[in-house]
């Protein structure tokens, strides 16, 4: 852009530019429009995303049904930052405020057994065209194909400048919803961690989460595509750190299903001095006491029965998960329950409960649904979602530094973070006027 035409650019600055037009930048833009227009102040916002098209995430979310949120979500469902901070946040904006903005455009959400709230379309694009119609009927300027990389700060506004020099923009307000490094064929490449780091912010050590596990072991390979409930355990240092209850999933490469994705982040953000490893549950409902009684019940009333027809049929186990599951703990499925020594019912209850699970590591951004870490919460105001090093700059979604397990919690951080920088933003837009 031609400098005569930059000046003109600064003298005329856009009221409010949010950076990235996911979940996050959608909410915030909606926010902060109806927010000017509730004052009538046409304000002027314009919202900035680097793809040729938006919402790659949202589309591809939920098996491409898009979780909009959950019934229940508390600080305890998310890792990272501190807990009253999230609490805060949450508070805010909640589910249920989620639930009524979405009826209000047009989504309507039904509720699924375990409080997963999905589009009653089980369409991923109702969510997305509706956030975009909003975006349009408030006001909201869209432009895509503007990658930003700079952002400085010139006295009371902003300057932010693309990638290939050719767009600049001046702007009052500057909201980065720029996602973190997850799925980065839908343009994740953490552009806006060097933008906060350029203004002074801490940003703390990102990994992938929400990810596949990785596995060397080729029995567990063989299961690809056998599905079972489990509890999986982390340790660091020989501490319980986390439990994560659910389906698992086997896969040609590992693990995934709900409690691999939990606790993944967990095994992708510790050190190896720390001696982290994975016990899995395949029993999640049993106890070392009530699987002592069982399988004690089971000599008596089936003594003739074989190992592996008494966990496929008393304990609902898989067919192809228990061959594999007895060969790896070195007991006979042939054998009859009734010529059971006691050692071999201590083997099977502790591996049952217990197992020491071969993952090797996790797959990736590429499969991430998440990043952990990210720009530190102690240098943003939880009231605003304002930085607290620069007036004017705004942070909302997975650029901070939480993330929260499967099930629509991730989502919800976006509404309410975007919810938050998005009326904040405008408040103080028209408090300046």
């Amino acid at each position: 852009m031609a400098s005569g035409q930059n000046d003109v650019v600064k003298e005329n600055p856009v009221g409010i530019v949010i950076v990235g037009a996911g979940a996050a930048g959608l909410m915030t833009a909606i926010q902060a429009a109806r927010a000017l227009r509730a004052r009538g102040v046409p304000g002027s916002l314009l919202l900035l995303d680097g793809r040729p098209t938006v919402g790659a995430k949202i589309l591809m979310s939920g098996g491409t049904r898009c979780n909009v949120t959950h019934r229940e979500v508390k600080p305890s469902d998310f890792e990272g930052g501190p807990r009253h901070f999230v609490k805060h946040v949450l508070e805010a904006f909640t589910p249920q405020a989620t639930l009524r903005l979405f009826e209000e455009i047009g989504v309507k959400l039904v509720l699924e057994p375990g409080g997963k709230y999905f589009p009653a379309t089980h369409s991923a694009k109702t969510v997305l065209e509706a956030l975009l119609k909003e975006t349009d009927r408030v006001g909201v300027g869209l432009k895509k194909r503007v990658r930003i990389t700079a952002v400085q700060k010139e006295g009371d506004l902003f300057c932010l400048k693309s990638s290939d020099d050719l767009d600049t923009v001046w702007a009052r307000r500057v909201v980065l919803t720029t996602g973190g490094l997850s799925y980065p064929a839908t343009g994740s490449d953490g552009a806006g961690f060097g933008i906060a780091r350029s203004f002074g912010h801490t940003i703390l050590k990102t990994f992938p989460a929400l990810t596949p596990l990785l596995t060397k072991d080729p029995g567990w390979k063989n299961l690809s595509g056998v599905s079972l409930a489990a509890r999986l355990s982390f340790f660091r240092r020989g501490k319980k750190v986390r439990e994560c209850p659910g389906p698992l999933l086997f896969t040609h490469f590992g693990f995934s299903g709900p409690a691999a994705l939990d606790i993944s982040r967990h095994l992708a953000g510790a050190a190896q001095g720390d001696g982290p490893r994975i016990t899995a549950s395949f029993l999640p409902k049993e106890s070392e006491g009530s699987l002592q009684v069982r399988l004690q019940s089971a000599q008596q009333a089936y003594s003739k029965k074989l190992v592996k027809n008494l966990l496929t049929g008393e304990f609902s186990l898989p067919a192809r998960f228990v061959e594999v599951f007895l060969e790896k703990i070195g007991l006979d499925g042939g054998l009859r329950i009734g010529n059971f020594s006691s050692e071999d019912k201590k083997r099977l209850i502790r591996s049952l409960l217990h197992y020491p699970l071969e993952a090797e590591g996790v797959f990736g951004y590429s499969k991430a649904e998440v990043t952990a870490g990210g720009v530190d919460l102690k240098e943003i105001k939880a009231a605003t979602m304002e930085s607290k090093l620069v007036n004017g700059l705004y942070f909302a979604g997975e650029i901070l530094d939480v993330d929260g397990r499967i099930g629509g919690f991730n989502f919800q951080w976006a509404w309410s973070t975007g919810a938050l920088a998005g009326r904040s933003a405008a408040r103080s837009l028209l408090q300046a006027n």
